[in-house]
């Protein structure tokens, strides 16, 4: 693409793009661009990771948006270039007059760009399309170009808006919607052990429904390694507009020298179990219970069933059961 100068207007413009898009996403980062470009209207398209498809986010200025649109549009091979490229698209290159004549030239629109948005690490999150009834000035695909990549935070469905506690460093992550889908999570590695665990979905959807911002505990994985585990109230995808939960993990041994057995005590205890309830729930005798807990009393420093409580659901201590 050849090199233009640009003006401080257009700086100016550039920098005003980015603040907007964190503040007041799609529309804002719109009124910014309309400083300097002539749009009469635009649609942001997402790429879901999860589905492995595409569809309309947010639009303004248009009549209509047809449903299939998104789906045709990045199935036409001068898209899948301009992927490669990493470059805008005018509207009316050879491969896409048919898109053109079907979706546009039927409302009055004559000029047109499409690029594709890849965020500054290189992941790919959906498209932008501009269009106008009048030509676009020549600078207007090189200031697209240029801002690209904080315009990609807006097509980005793997944001989620985490409640203010966050994660510490170390975990690994995945999201969960209401309805079991999974995502990764922007800024997290993702966890294998999470993902190869299908009644994870079910925890999540559990944690969603209850009242909870957070919870802490400690999970057993199928391969028989404990799990440091936090889940965190989130919203998932645009703007946080699914209702979800981000599940982090990191492996761990149990705190305290705990045995595994002194774990489900602990965590029964914890649920305000009498001695003859755990006995009965676990299958031992009343007095293997008794010793059981005198043993977690002395790890934990604890005397009385109401700070063995309070410590081991301020520090995670109780393990997590799928269901």
């Amino acid at each position: 693409m050849d090199l233009i100068s640009l003006s401080a207007r257009h700086l100016h413009a550039i920098a005003e793009l980015g603040f907007r898009v964190a503040q007041d996403g799609a529309h804002g980062a719109m009124t910014a661009l309309r400083q300097v470009i002539p749009v009469e209207a635009y649609e942001f398209v997402a790429f879901d990771p999860a589905t492995g498809r595409h569809r309309s986010l947010v639009s303004a200025g248009y009549a209509r948006v047809d449903a299939d649109a998104a789906e045709e549009y990045t199935s036409l091979a001068p898209y899948r270039q301009a992927m490669s490229l990493k470059e805008p698209l005018v509207m009316g290159s050879p491969g896409t007059e048919r898109y053109f004549r079907r979706h546009l030239e039927p409302y009055g629109w004559r000029a047109g760009i499409t690029t594709p948005l890849f965020l500054s690490e290189g992941r790919y999150t959906g498209l932008l399309h501009l269009h106008s009834r009048d030509e676009f000035p020549p600078e207007a695909a090189p200031v697209i170009s240029a801002v690209s990549p904080a315009l990609a935070h807006v097509t980005d469905l793997t944001r989620c808006v985490i409640d203010p506690l966050g994660l510490p460093s170390g975990y690994q992550a995945l999201a969960y919607e209401r309805g079991g889908r999974c995502r990764t999570v922007a800024g997290w590695p993702p966890s294998e052990a999470l993902r190869a665990e299908p009644a994870m979905a079910g925890l999540a959807r559990e944690f969603i429904d209850s009242r909870e911002l957070s919870r802490r505990g400690l999970w057993l994985d199928s391969a028989g390694q404990w799990r440091e585990m936090r889940i965190h109230r989130a919203g998932v995808g645009f703007h946080g507009s699914i209702q979800g939960a981000v599940i982090a993990e990191r492996p761990c041994t149990l705190p305290y020298e705990l045995t595994a057995r002194e774990l489900e005590v602990l965590t029964r205890v914890a649920r305000g179990d009498s001695n003859p309830q755990i006995a009965a729930a676990l299958v031992l005798s009343v007095r293997t219970v008794t010793t059981h807990l005198e043993h977690v009393f002395a790890k934990l420093g604890c005397d009385s069933r109401t700070r063995l409580t309070t410590k081991a659901l301020a520090e995670g201590l109780c393990r997590l059961d799928l269901p």
